[in-house]
């Protein structure tokens, strides 16, 4: 039987006190929903508000992976996505949160993303996210009252990137975050592409590490 993704994407169109257009970074979901699709994985899409989602760097519009997910239904099913409280995230066997700046505004404390990511995770489902997408980990925590990160070996937007990129319009350093909460960070180069895997946990550094992360997510579900 065919695998079930649950993407969870960000509504947030604005970011910082200029108010930063924002949205999902292009090929953060737009790499990682053709990798899936070329498996033959149902995909759906969900968010906080159900509300359509911004599209950051069309700039790219025209790369093959990226053209392919604007023409061919994967841009279709986004902007139709589900409110994330209607959706039974219980059937997948996957949850990808990508990033582009929008997450760093509706998903560091959502108590219903938190809740989900916590049972999808106990549950031995995999639990990817890349870019700025990590920040859906912060403040998850497990039933035994631990953070998720605890000890996680993990990657995200690293300082040193945010630090040429969008210092002055996200409210915290995605990097900092994440090992205050116990991870344990690894940053390669800054715009290579940098994936880990760690049990059924995946992340993945920024846009040029989307491809790789979700094809460290379809390994574990091939296993």
């Amino acid at each position: 039987m065919s695998k079930k993704i649950l993407f969870i994407v960000s509504n947030s169109k604005v970011i910082g006190k200029k108010n930063r257009a924002t949205g999902v970074f292009l090929d953060e979901v737009a790499h990682p929903y053709v990798e899936f699709d070329a498996a033959g994985y149902h995909i759906d899409f969900a968010s906080i508000t159900g509300e359509e989602p911004g599209l950051d760097n069309l700039e790219a519009k025209e790369e093959p992976l990226n053209a392919k997910f604007l023409q061919d239904g994967g841009w279709k099913k986004m902007k139709n996505n589900r409110k994330l409280a209607e959706v039974d995230a219980s059937i997948y066997d996957a949850i990808f949160v990508p990033g582009g700046l929008a997450p760093m505004v509706d998903m560091p404390e959502n108590p219903l993303l938190k809740k989900v990511i916590a049972e999808a995770y106990e549950r031995n489902a995999v639990v990817g996210a890349v870019c700025h997408g990590p920040v859906s980990l912060l403040n998850v925590k497990l039933s035994d009252g631990t953070f998720l990160l605890k000890d996680k070996n993990v990657t995200s937007f690293t300082n040193e990137e945010e630090n040429n990129y969008a210092k002055d319009d996200v409210p915290f350093l995605l990097e900092s975050a994440l090992t205050a909460q116990g991870a344990k960070f690894h940053g390669a180069i800054p715009w290579s592409s940098h994936s880990i895997a760690d049990g059924n946990l995946v992340t993945g550094q920024n846009p040029a590490s989307a491809r790789e992360t979700a094809q460290k997510i379809i390994a574990i579900l091939e296993v």
